[in-house]
């Protein structure tokens, strides 16, 4: 459904000197800086895949997903996306993908949404039958049918997305590209959203491209995830394996009682990575064939208040990705 091979944006941004001279200067002499936003990009996506993106702020997912959208053009590279190359910005592609950015809105915010939904059946030409029965059916997924003759400007934000989310897929799209729809949601919305997406795309195999903050939507949604980092793809492939790449390894979380309490200085040498904090907390990161060994040894050096043993996060396993690539 998707394929991308080696995609590249490049932008030239004007390098400005501070103050009125560095101004004037600039009229005759002005200074370019080249960034590369996305660098020789390349995947594929399937028909019904649920893929997550992820990647740093700045990393480039936002500005791959326009490209595919065909909001900017590359610098070099192609695209197709159902046979379609989105730069020629076809009606035919436009009504075949959605895109839904967490951080911009495409409601009306002094008008209730269905006079929104109302706008958009008439902007994709939807038959009246179609419209009704789509908006039937996403309206109970999200449960917001009492919600549909409220100003939008005084929905709650988790409400707003889920308006966002069915005036994006009232036509009906094949493909999905999704730009952080949770940020900033409470839990109990990001839930519901997250519920949404997967029994959407179980029912109507609509292709989404999810990018995401919140490890627990990629971990709940997507079996695979593309890694993204200054432009350049670093990791294409599943997500336990990802996961497992953090799981030769465990965290051991002890508390020691007491202001002044500490391990010898000699365990950051003998177990390698040891964080403390003040509250008398201590982090240690032990391959996972020793932790029996070391919370044994945790145990026999004084008295502990308390221990935990953890897998490593997946975002600190990316985070290491990141670290690595820098």
């Amino acid at each position: 459904m998707i394929e991308v091979s080696h995609l590249t944006r490049v932008f030239r941004t004007y390098k400005k000197r501070p103050g009125f001279w560095g101004g004037v200067r600039g009229i005759f002499h002005r200074e370019f800086e080249e960034i590369a936003a996305a660098r020789d990009v390349s995947f594929t996506i399937a028909e019904g895949g649920f893929v997550g993106f992820l990647g740093p702020n700045g990393a480039g997912k936002t500005t791959t997903l326009k490209m595919l959208s065909g909001l900017i053009y590359p610098t070099s590279g192609t695209a197709r996306v159902a046979g379609y190359d989105p730069t020629k910005r076809e009606n035919a592609y436009r009504r075949l993908f959605a895109l839904v950015l967490g951080q911009k809105n495409q409601l009306w915010w002094d008008l209730p949404a269905i006079e929104s939904f109302n706008l958009f059946r008439a902007i994709y030409g939807i038959p009246p039958d179609q419209f009704q029965a789509t908006l039937d059916e996403l309206v109970d997924l999200l449960d917001v049918r009492a919600k549909l003759n409220v100003m939008v400007r005084e929905l709650s934000l988790g409400e707003r997305m889920k308006m966002e989310l069915i005036a994006a897929l009232l036509h009906r799209p094949r493909v999905l590209f999704l730009d952080e729809p949770t940020i900033g949601l409470d839990v109990v919305s990001q839930r519901a959203v997250r519920q949404f997406l997967r029994e959407y795309n179980r029912r109507h195999r609509v292709t989404i491209l999810l990018t995401s903050h919140y490890m627990a939507d990629i971990k709940e949604l997507c079996e695979r995830v593309i890694v993204i980092h200054k432009g350049v793809k670093i990791y294409d492939g599943a997500l336990d394996r990802l996961e497992n790449a953090g799981g030769a390894r465990k965290k051991i979380i002890t508390f020691l009682p007491g202001p002044g309490a500490a391990f010898p200085d000699s365990w950051q040498s003998r177990h390698g990575e040891t964080k403390r904090a003040e509250d008398g907390k201590f982090t240690l990161c032990v391959p996972g064939e020793n932790v029996v060994a070391v919370s044994q040894e945790i145990l026999h050096t004084g008295p502990v208040a308390d221990i935990t043993i953890e897998d490593i996060p997946l975002e600190d396993v990316i985070a290491e990705l990141f670290t690595a690539q820098a």
